[in-house]
């Protein structure tokens, strides 16, 4: 079911198995070139200001989005899904887009917790049709307990990944993140941003604003976009 909002895009409801729905929002710009299939964080919902951003930059470089929510937060509770779930929403999601835009390749990922499930969910099963995932800010481990124990399905993943991560990170410590995608191989790429958080926020005393960082974090999403679905 799809019904336009004006200059947002179009307001889906996503089926999830047979006894719920989520919200999701298309936007596909003219002669987009591929779509991204984008889940949000753990505390903020699709039409997150960041989320926002993300999507009409992408729609600017030719990048067609599919935003949406997972369960709990089209229910308004706070607690995040169980994984099952979670990950049965982004497959849903990524069937949904595929239905949509049936002549886009599709790369799926997201923010946080929204990125992370997709990976997991990638790791089970590969997502039909995805020819690749990004992350917005991987959350490798816990605020201030720095591990690589979220990172071990990331072996399991086949196709190509782009972590685009701040070094100011404190869910992603940038040694481990390094050593991680040099472990993962060629199917990895890192692209790390200096003195952005968790957020892609910069502090003021840096001379630059968080526009500019997002604005050069989509230009190299853009990019890796272009090496993973030609052809």
């Amino acid at each position: 079911m799809r019904s336009q909002i004006g200059d947002l895009g179009n307001l889906l409801a996503i089926p999830v198995g047979d006894q719920r729905q989520v919200s999701g929002l298309l936007q596909a710009p003219r002669g987009a070139r591929a779509c991204y299939v984008l889940a949000h964080g753990a505390g903020a919902g699709m039409l997150h200001p960041f989320m926002a951003s993300v999507a009409d930059g992408l729609a600017e470089r030719g990048v067609a989005t599919l935003r949406y929510q997972f369960p709990y937060m089209e229910e308004g509770r706070r607690r995040p899904d169980a994984p099952e779930l979670a990950q049965a929403t982004v497959r849903a999601a990524v069937a949904e887009a595929s239905r949509l835009l049936p002549e886009l390749a599709l790369v799926a990922g997201g923010k946080s917790f929204g990125g992370r499930m997709t990976s997991q969910a990638q790791a089970k099963s590969p997502l039909p049709g995805v020819r690749g995932l990004a992350f917005l800010g991987f959350p490798l481990h816990p605020a201030g307990r720095p591990s690589d124990e979220r990172a071990v399905h990331l072996f399991e993943v086949e196709v190509p990944m782009l972590f685009l991560q701040g070094t100011r990170d404190a869910l992603a410590d940038t040694t481990l993140m390094e050593q991680l995608v040099m472990s993962l191989g060629k199917r990895a790429t890192l692209k790390l941003f200096p003195d952005a958080d968790h957020s892609f926020h910069v502090p003021a005393r840096t001379g630059r604003r968080d526009a500019e960082v997002m604005a050069k974090m989509l230009d190299a999403l853009s990019a890796w976009l272009e090496t993973v679905t030609v052809g």
